[in-house]
């Protein structure tokens, strides 16, 4: 079985058909996703997941959305990790990649988050775009439960440092990419313990959606088996290993987690 530890099932790309898109995952072998909202406008949706799917949930504000969040925003979602009993705080972080948004911003909202992590003892699924060293930073600082650092591409000595502080490393569809050099090396040489998988489902599709002088294809769980089958070959063992492994640690840094969706058949 495979956990996808990050997949956007609320996202509008989804809309249309997204009772077939979670049946082609469990005919895939996928048993539970992890759907982090990232808005306080999205947060209904969230949850409609789990209801709806039996998926898992995380809540929090990301660092694109910025220009959307507000002050009170913080209370908001308080009140929805109280209430809600989610796995993670999340999606959460900076993104120092699109030049537009606002860095200090940013860096406020993101502690505001991080002291809600550790005051509900949650681990967190941070956004880590063109920002490493940054998020560590504020990590240390305050100190929370871990967590995921999601769509890793950094370097072995940030991987590293991410690890100590309890940190599994989130691994996806860029990795299938032949031309991702330092993605497959970090997947080839980190320790297995230290992988989970994911998709971010619509986005960062793999390399197999991606047509010559076509849009890419739109990204869904189901393709994380493929992605989990690529992660064996470049490692050199079987997938049975790859599924036993990153399901485990998935379920280690992510305590509340269930293994397998609590909802098996969707609701009309």
């Amino acid at each position: 079985m495979f956990i996808d530890s990050h997949c956007h099932l609320d996202a509008p790309e989804f809309d249309t058909d997204r009772d077939d898109v979670v049946a082609r995952a469990r005919s895939a072998g996928i048993t539970q996703m992890v759907v982090p909202a990232i808005t306080v406008a999205t947060f209904e949706k969230t949850r409609a997941m789990r209801e709806r799917y039996g998926t898992a949930l995380a809540f929090g504000l990301h660092p694109i959305y910025i220009a959307e969040h507000r002050d009170e925003h913080i209370g908001v979602l308080s009140d929805w990790l109280a209430r809600e009993q989610p796995v993670a705080v999340g999606e959460i972080g900076l993104d120092f990649f699109v030049p537009e948004l606002d860095a200090d911003r940013q860096i406020t909202l993101f502690e505001a988050q991080l002291k809600l992590a550790r005051d509900f003892d949650l681990p967190v699924i941070v956004h880590i775009r063109r920002s490493q060293d940054q998020v560590l930073k504020y990590l240390r600082k305050w100190q929370v439960k871990g967590g995921i650092a999601h769509a890793f591409n950094g370097s072995r000595q940030q991987a590293d440092e991410f690890i100590k502080l309890g940190f599994k490393l989130g691994f996806g569809g860029a990795m299938t990419y032949s031309g991702s050099q330092r993605i497959r090396k970090l997947a080839t040489e980190l320790p297995l313990e230290a992988i989970v998988l994911e998709t971010d489902a619509p986005d960062i599709a793999p390399s197999w959606l991606d047509q010559p002088g076509q849009p890419r294809g739109r990204n869904e769980p189901f393709e994380l088996a493929r992605i989990a089958q690529v992660l064996a070959e470049l490692r050199g063992c079987d997938l049975p290993t790859i599924a036993t492994q990153t399901t485990a640690n998935a379920l280690s840094v992510l305590p509340g987690l269930p293994s397998t969706a609590q909802a098996n058949t969707p609701r009309s």
